[in-house]
């Protein structure tokens, strides 16, 4: 909870807010859900699976450090590319999928149980939304720009 805290204070402090907005509501629902599991002592080991996403940060970062420096090691970008590919599935996307099935089978709707199923479902829609980004913006330039010739990478959008 304490990561969720502080990245969210840099993001205000640093008057990001306005255009990391979708980051916050991830850090607002992390950091209730982590506060709700540590209170009630339950479901602390899928709070220690859903910590497995940051791993996969290590190569979001390299990505970013790589498209900001300018390095003319396009190979060395195109091998983090295809990591940062692998571990975003395997970080990010199964441990998510499989807490989303265990709760749906496994844990009652009701009480903090309704309250974390809302709280995976909207991080569902999130991880998916910023998976579909990093595909455009890696794998399918031609798609790379929104509608608005806004860059969809964004400055934050691929660190958290």
């Amino acid at each position: 909870a304490g990561y969720f805290i502080h990245d969210s204070l840099d993001i205000i402090v640093n008057h990001q807010s306005r255009s990391s907005w979708e980051y916050l509501v991830h850090h607002a629902m992390a950091i209730s859900a982590f506060v709700s599991l540590i209170i009630t002592g339950r479901f602390l080991v899928a709070a220690m699976l859903l910590l497995l996403v940051e791993v996969s940060n290590i190569f979001l970062t390299a990505r970013m450090l790589l498209k900001m420096s300018n390095v003319p090691s396009a190979a060395l970008y195109e091998l983090n590319k295809y990591v940062n590919l692998v571990m975003y599935f395997a970080f990010r996307l199964a441990p998510q999928a499989y807490l989303t099935w265990y709760f749906l089978r496994h844990v009652e709707v009701q009480g903090q149980g309704a309250f974390l199923m809302a709280n995976l479902l909207l991080l569902d829609a999130m991880i998916l939304m910023y998976f579909s980004r990093l595909l455009r913006s890696d794998f399918f330039p031609s798609l790379h720009k929104g509608s608005a010739g806004r860059d969809v990478d964004g400055e934050k959008f691929l660190i958290d």
